[in-house]
């Protein structure tokens, strides 16, 4: 019906037809800019020594699912493998349009890209939903097998930490999180006398949470994973997921 009034608008001229479908619809995507898109998926790659993820934002996972949108996302994240971060702006035009034919707010989130360093091991692991990746992790590692990234790489993907170590953590978060919980341990009660040392026990098991290399490993949660990996080391890391 659309293609109908379209050439009914522009007298039965194709192109001007397309011209007229192409404005309308943009027209119509900027109305959508306010509306949350919180839902999409995460396309992963590595090729050789390089390895990307692309976050493409949708409004409905419904439309993530969608042949073109995955299409769309894999096209963005091989860009990314072969050139880098910036070369997502070459895929401008197709985005609009994506927006124009899904009619839903469509957008890029995050991009990563890493190119390892010779004789470091780079790996990943993507989750799977529905069809489409929710859950995507990037590695390298130094001193480690192909094997032990990739534990490492799932580790993180459902541990999440949000540091590499417990020296990465800025200090105003160890401070914020240190008045929380003195707060906490007063209105629990406890002797004034030992707050000091049970909020820095606390203190600890927030470290735990947060930092990967001080996180109970998911395979075996009596080891972290500073001891797992021995004297490998983990170079950098990347999570990027959906929600």
């Amino acid at each position: 019906m659309d293609c109908k009034k379209a050439l009914e608008n522009n007298d039965g001229d194709i192109e001007a037809s397309k011209q007229w479908l192409r404005e309308k619809g943009l027209a119509a995507s900027a109305k959508r800019d306010d509306r949350e898109n919180a839902q999409g998926l995460v396309a992963l790659e590595i090729a050789g020594n390089v390895g990307a993820i692309v976050k493409l934002r949708s409004e409905t996972d419904f439309v993530a699912g969608s042949d073109l949108f995955k299409a769309e996302a894999d096209a963005l994240v091989k860009l990314v493998v072969a050139k880098n971060e910036a070369a997502v702006a070459e895929r401008n035009s197709q985005l609009e349009d994506l927006k124009i034919v899904l009619k839903e707010k469509i957008d890029l989130g995050e991009v990563v890209r890493f190119e390892v360093a010779a004789g470091n091991v780079i790996d990943s692991y993507l989750h799977v939903q529905g069809g489409r990746g929710v859950n995507a992790v990037l590695i390298e590692m130094s001193g480690a097998t192909q094997e032990l990234a990739h534990d490492v790489a799932v580790h993180v993907a459902f541990a999440r930490p949000k540091f590499l170590s417990k020296d990465d953590v800025p200090a105003e978060v160890v401070a914020a999180e240190r008045a929380t919980l003195e707060i906490l341990t007063r209105n629990e009660g406890k002797p004034e006398a030992a707050i000091g040392k049970i909020v820095d026990g606390r203190i600890q098991g927030f470290l735990k949470d947060i930092a990967l290399l001080e996180q109970p490993y998911a395979k075996d949660d009596k080891m972290s994973v500073a001891q797992v990996i021995g004297s490998a080391k983990i170079v950098r890391y990347a999570q990027v997921f959906i929600g």
